[in-house]
């Protein structure tokens, strides 16, 4: 009896949406039939976020999300806004997504009334709250809040419940290049990672300390320690230094392959002692290097 209750309930909040286009604010008539109530809304009558901020989906996720949502329903709903007779969603996109995937028809939305400003700023603090976006992701929209809603970053500070200072730590990423922005976006190295770098101002460096980072498995720390030192100027690069092979020794490889028939290699360090490597493929081609040497 309650859920059919509910049902007529719903209905008929959806109806006083869709039968009342001037309703756009709070103060409007027939608004008290929306604002508060959670209505079901046709899945072909919502249209994506322009402003989500979320770029990268799990799609494995979603597709377990659309078995949950299969045998026991939408939980927690979504967010939209009216918009005539659609609505923007301002929030719950992997449900929607899951949902469609569900087969379901309708799912159910929290309606909220707002303009395009309002909007844009509700999807952009809703999100920012969220917990699985990455910090890029982050980052992003906080620079979408100050280029979009010309906030400071005060005002932003007010607005998600962060300090200002957490807030600039995140803009700061941006200042990294684009490929290390992907790097922390698949999780190749962290948000601490990346604010080590940022103190790099050469975008090429930044590469190779990035690279260093991943082949080398460098800890946060051990990142820190590194940029200082190349700050501070006590090494100069942290790429491996290319040495330069005398001429003599060049001469010397030469003439030994073609005695020996075989490419040799010579190395020597800098106080002069080395040794000569002779690579061969076969027993025939070592019994061949014998024959010569002897």
């Amino acid at each position: 009896m309650a859920k059919s209750s509910k049902k007529q309930r719903l209905g008929r909040g959806l109806d006083a949406l869709l039968s009342n286009e001037n309703i756009k604010s709070a103060g409007d008539k027939g608004a008290e039939s929306v604002v508060g109530n959670i209505i079901e809304i046709p899945l072909e009558d919502i249209i994506a976020n322009p402003h989500q901020p979320r770029t990268q989906f799990d799609q494995e996720a979603i597709e377990e999300l659309a078995n949950s949502i299969k045998q026991l329903g939408v939980i927690q709903p979504i967010t939209v806004r009216k918009k005539g007779k659609k609505f923007d969603l301002i929030s719950g996109e992997r449900r929607l997504r899951a949902s469609k995937i569900a087969g379901l028809k309708t799912i159910p939305a929290y309606v909220r009334l707002a303009d395009d400003r309002e909007m844009l700023e509700m999807a952009l603090v809703e999100n920012i709250q969220r917990e699985d976006l990455d910090p890029i992701e982050i980052a992003l929209s906080f620079q979408a809040m100050i280029d979009q809603l010309n906030l400071t970053q005060d005002e932003m500070s007010k607005r998600v419940g962060k300090k200002r200072s957490t807030i600039t730590n995140y803009l700061r990423l941006l200042k990294l290049d684009p490929i290390i922005q992907t790097g922390i976006r698949d999780n190749f190295i962290s948000m601490g990672h990346g604010r080590a770098l940022i103190n790099i101002e050469d975008n090429a460096v930044q590469l190779e300390f990035y690279e260093k980072i991943i082949k080398d498995n460098l800890s946060v720390r051990q990142t820190e320690e590194l940029v200082k030192k190349f700050r501070e100027g006590k090494i100069l690069s942290i790429k491996p230094v290319k040495k330069i092979v005398p001429e003599n020794i060049k001469k010397a490889e030469k003439e030994l392959s073609k005695l020996l028939g075989q490419k040799v290699k010579i190395t020597v360090n800098d106080t002069g002692k080395g040794k000569i490597s002779i690579p061969f493929n076969s027993e025939e081609e070592l019994e061949n290097i014998k024959n010569r040497l002897s």
